[in-house]
């Protein structure tokens, strides 16, 4: 069973609400957050309510302060828990929108996309199997976009609002 812990101050200091389920507006329960204990299952944790806003992907451990998540503020305000994937991982990316232009498939990570797609826009994908992390820049770093299974015909889809894409994961979420 997955378990997240979200403290007002950093250090895991102050107020602090245990969560184990998705939650789609956290504010009732804390007024910021500025440290994370995840001790159970991945999560994606939003800046605003509805799983809205700048996503954060935790794993497993300890978050001290939001730098140590890629945090852009001390704003969460949704949270979803994701279900264990014990399958393969494949996605098709291409750099014009509607699943147009050139195309790759991948099955792995890729730290820099530019080196081997030679473009640094991706306008669309297919999310074929498993879950992926979309990374504004390249050694998965900058903000963060996750996808589920299905098609992106336009980066706005995944929650970007330009196609610039540096790096991407695949999300392993065995328990």
């Amino acid at each position: 069973m997955g378990k997240i812990i979200f403290y007002e101050g950093r250090n895991f200091q102050g107020r602090h609400w245990e969560c184990n389920t998705d939650c789609m507006d956290t504010f009732r329960h804390f007024n910021c957050c500025n440290s994370i204990r995840v001790s159970g299952g991945h999560w994606v944790a939003y800046e605003k309510p509805f799983y809205m806003g700048y996503q954060y992907i935790l794993g497993p451990g300890e978050y001290p302060d939001y730098h140590s998540w890629m945090g852009f503020n001390n704003c969460v305000r949704s949270c979803q828990m994701l279900s264990p994937y014990r399958g393969s991982y494949k996605m098709r990316i291409y750099n014009r929108p509607d699943l147009m232009g050139n195309m790759m498939e991948f099955s792995d990570d890729c730290p820099n996309v530019y080196d081997r797609f030679r473009y640094s826009d991706i306008y669309s994908c297919n999310i074929l199997e498993g879950f992926w992390i979309f990374y504004e820049h390249p050694n998965y770093k900058g903000r963060q976009y996750f996808l589920r299974p299905g098609e992106y015909r336009a980066c706005g889809d995944w929650g970007c609002h330009n196609p610039m894409v540096g790096s991407f994961r695949r999300i392993r979420t065995l328990m």
